[in-house]
């Protein structure tokens, strides 16, 4: 797995941000597309990951606080110790620290 850094992390979730604004038209960005990378502790607080490619990731105690994951690949995902308190994992389902 490789490993990102705060600043190349950031320049992926615009243009994710921006093939979102786009309806998906690859011409206005990229579809994130993490699949298999080491995003441990990585701050993902509040991230617009709608439909990104997440597959095989290692998430292990990153801060995806408050993130949107609805229709993202999470298969394989390792989200153990993650803060996914108030994320959106889809389906209208948010993760609360009460539940």
């Amino acid at each position: 797995m490789s490993e990102f850094n705060a600043a190349q992390l950031s320049t992926l979730r615009k243009r994710h941000s921006k093939w979102l604004a786009g309806d998906g038209i690859l011409f206005k960005g990229n579809c994130l597309n993490l699949w298999g990378k080491d995003l441990r502790s990585a701050d993902l607080r509040d991230a617009d990951l709608r439909s990104a490619k997440l597959h095989g990731a290692d998430l292990r105690t990153a801060n995806l606080c408050g993130a949107d994951l609805s229709g993202a690949n999470l298969s394989g995902t390792d989200l153990s110790s993650a803060n996914l308190e108030g994320a959106n994992l889809g389906g209208g389902e948010q993760i609360s620290s009460e539940d």
